[in-house]
């Protein structure tokens, strides 16, 4: 009998103890802070004051999965074994690795691109600033992102490494988390407006405990984006515009409902294909582009094409278009960084308020009389 009662307490204050270890991390703090974000749809924070709460909630279009992690001050002694976390962070990041572009210039802006040590591609990183760090050996190549180096990544030991999935689970990262490397996906390029994705600064602002210099920076970037905004609608004309080009026997263009087409309509011109919905893009015959957009005054972002001559060389039907015989054809392909990267791919993403100016510069020349597209250029 006394057996029996002695196993019981011992049962139960088991069961308090881990009880309380739970409490610990999720509601022993009486005040709980939660990041506010304007746009992103696609992460949360919650801040316990010794210990904060990062959720991915769409780490990739369509996914039914998403991620928690845990970020602690190592000085605060949290516990976090009897939470389910998918990893666990130091906030002091000394080393980390990212696998975007993307990701690049919202270290910057931050101050803290000394710590990246390691990505993949560094061909394609086009900012002068991280690009010395690349010349100076201090961040390594690593390979390809469908196959990353795992053996050099994991000489180099990063304290995070920041991936991202296209449609699911990268194998790659699966191998570095069993090495003991947190790895966390950012689902910036899945967010629906250009200001939610810029918005993704703030993701970064967490993990190097810079939310309020974060919070900074994306406010001034929205300021820009929506007053450039507002001056497009001074505008009394909309001139009418056709983007994409073909890709074998097939015309890309942005849906209606695209974060591309979004800057088109708050640039004030008439998007030809506004009014369509999806994701991804429309995949058009070039009879039916022809057809509705010969006409076109200007023409946005043929593909990789940065010259008259390759377009007429690819296709010569493409000369069939007003916006071809105006000289009216602009792109940002032409806009690169030392060793070949498009410094669109790397930049556009945090600064949209750039990419509004460009195409309303573009489009509407006398509102911006003094400003210089960053981006896009006229075809050669």
């Amino acid at each position: 009998m006394k057996l029996s009662v002695f196993l019981f307490l011992l049962l139960a204050f088991c069961s308090c103890k881990n009880e309380s270890n739970r409490e610990l991390i999720d509601t022993h703090i009486t005040e709980v802070k939660t990041l506010e974000l304007k746009y992103a749809k696609g992460f949360t924070l919650k801040n316990y004051g010794t210990h904060k709460v990062l959720e991915i909630l769409k780490p990739w279009p369509e996914s039914k999965i998403s991620y928690r992690y845990g970020i602690v001050d190592n000085e605060a002694h949290v516990d976090f074994k009897s939470a389910a976390f998918d990893a666990t962070i130091d906030h002091k990041i000394n080393k980390i690795v990212v696998t975007s572009t993307t990701h690049i210039p919202a270290l910057e802006l931050l101050d803290v691109e000394q710590t990246l040590v390691g990505f993949p591609g560094t061909d394609y990183i086009s900012s002068n600033k991280t690009r010395q760090l690349v010349d100076d050996g201090k961040i390594r190549e690593l390979g390809k992102n469908e196959g990353i180096n795992t053996e050099v990544l994991l000489e180099l030991n990063p304290d995070l490494v920041i991936g991202f999935g296209v449609d699911g689970v990268n194998k790659t990262f699966e191998t570095i988390k069993k090495a003991g490397i947190p790895v966390i996906y950012n689902g910036d390029w899945v967010e629906s407006s250009a200001l939610a994705k810029a918005e993704w600064i703030k993701f970064f602002g967490i993990l190097f405990n810079k939310e309020k210099e974060a919070d900074s920076i994306f406010n001034t970037i929205e300021t820009a984006y929506l007053e450039a905004k507002t001056i497009a609608q001074h505008s009394k004309k909309k001139p009418t515009v056709l983007s994409g080009a073909m890709h074998k026997e097939v015309w890309y263009l942005p849906h209606g409902s695209s974060p591309e087409a979004q800057f088109l309509k708050d640039a004030n011109v008439n998007y030809l294909w506004s009014e369509t919905t999806g994701n991804g893009s429309l995949a058009l015959s070039f009879e039916v582009v022809l057809d509705k957009a010969k006409e076109a005054d200007i023409w946005l972002s043929p593909s990789y094409y940065s010259s008259y001559d390759q377009l007429e060389s690819a296709n010569t039907l493409y000369t069939n278009f007003t916006a071809f015989k105006n000289k009216e054809i602009y792109s940002f392909s032409d806009t690169t960084g030392a060793t070949g990267g498009v410094l669109y791919y790397e930049l556009g993403t945090a600064r949209p308020d750039l990419i509004l100016k460009d195409i309303i510069k573009i489009c509407h020349p006398e509102l911006l009389e003094d400003y210089k597209p960053y981006f896009f250029k006229s075809l050669n």
